[in-house]
């Protein structure tokens, strides 16, 4: 099987399955993705995360999960091959970023350093230049909800809003802060109403702009 299938056999299960995570770690197990680029997913498999924001163990796992809840969620997308991507590549900036500091796990800019490596990761293969960069630009931004609901300085939303809609981005980290150890109502509840404040605060910010 070359590259160009295993990319297209990966797509159909995004698209198509309820839990694309059943299919993709088993073709992880048989070692179908011991090849460049997929050995990244491996590589996920093997960096770790802080318990406290990410109960449900390594970042592979993590991501599998959120591939799971992206399927759930993928008819809300207007664009859900790109959307379905994103889900999966999300983290990858964390096989580079990834280290211990003062006794913690931490992954800083996961999110910049992960959207090179999703380009590269696409560029292996013949798909238009839209859909790479809508990818990532997923990859990219896809931290920033949570640095604007915190206040944090590592927000950009001009910069954001030139590149992606403020709802794909809002479906994406809905996504990835639900894709983790089990949440109570209330914590799913808390998600939800950040996340639509984040999507007013960047539609506005895009308003003014245009």
């Amino acid at each position: 099987m070359n590259n160009n299938e295993i990319f297209n056999d990966i797509e159909k299960h995004l698209l198509e399955d309820e839990k694309p995570s059943l299919w993709i770690e088993k073709m992880r197990n048989k070692g179908v993705f011991d090849v460049k680029p997929f050995k990244v997913f491996s590589e996920l498999n093997e960096t770790l995360q802080e318990k406290k924001h990410h109960p449900e163990g390594n970042a592979w796992i993590h991501t599998l999960m959120v591939v799971d809840r992206a399927a759930k969620e993928k008819e809300k997308s207007d664009f859900p091959r790109a959307f379905m991507w994103a889900a999966l590549l999300h983290d990858i900036g964390k096989v580079r970023t990834t280290m211990k500091r003062n006794g913690r796990w931490t992954s800083y800019d996961h999110d910049i350093v992960g959207a090179e490596m999703v380009k590269s990761f696409l560029d292996e293969f013949q798909l238009d230049d839209d859909f790479k960069d809508r990818v990532t630009a997923y990859v990219r931004w896809h931290m920033q909800p949570l640095y604007v609901i915190n206040h944090l300085p590592f927000q950009n939303i001009k910069a954001m809003v030139k590149e992606i809609e403020p709802k794909e981005l809002g479906l994406l980290c809905f996504c990835d802060r639900v894709g983790r150890g089990n949440l109570t109502k209330e914590t799913l509840s808390d998600i939800t109403e950040e996340n639509k404040l984040f999507i007013r605060k960047a539609e506005k910010v895009k308003e003014e702009l245009n």
